[in-house]
């Protein structure tokens, strides 16, 4: 989508993980399918807890910056998966997926100049659609170089 404003521009490239981020294509693209319930010894999470919590957080900060009835989920228990493997590739595949269309949507939301950025979200409590932008970014990040180094040690 092109777009005139900076700001807009780099938000965008900072959501596709462009720059200094590990990629969630590269992540997850080709995952084996046998590694993805498996845990690093001591670590917390499998990759599909990972992948799952990746989905679910990114989906929830959407739902909470467009729906005006925005439920808060219950942390940890409604953010974390409690199966350590997908019950099938579909499921892998499902969440890939959404995880996908929900950062489409996120992107759409900051590429419209008809949306304030530095506006507060009427049913926040002080949040703007630049700070959710941000914490989607940030949070992606880190759990996405998390997915990486499990993928990266159990291929090993």
């Amino acid at each position: 989508m092109p777009n005139s404003d900076p700001l807009r521009q780099h938000l965008i490239e900072l959501l596709r993980m462009k720059g200094a981020h590990a990629d969630f294509d590269e992540t997850v693209n080709g995952f084996p399918a046998e590694l993805r319930g498996r845990k690093i010894p001591g670590a917390p999470h499998t990759a599909w807890q990972l992948l799952e919590h990746l989905r679910i957080a990114q989906e929830d900060i959407l739902d909470f910056t467009r729906n005006p009835d925005y439920k808060e989920k219950k942390w940890p228990a409604d953010y974390w998966p409690a199966a350590e493997a997908p019950p099938d590739d579909a499921a892998w595949d499902k969440s890939v997926a959404q995880f996908r269309k929900d950062l489409k949507a996120i992107e759409k939301l900051i590429s419209d100049p008809a949306h304030d950025l530095f506006a507060r979200i009427p049913h926040g409590t002080g949040q703007t659609l630049l700070r959710e932008a941000l914490l989607v970014a940030d949070h992606n990040a880190y759990h996405i170089g998390q997915l990486m180094f499990v993928r990266r040690t159990l291929e090993h």
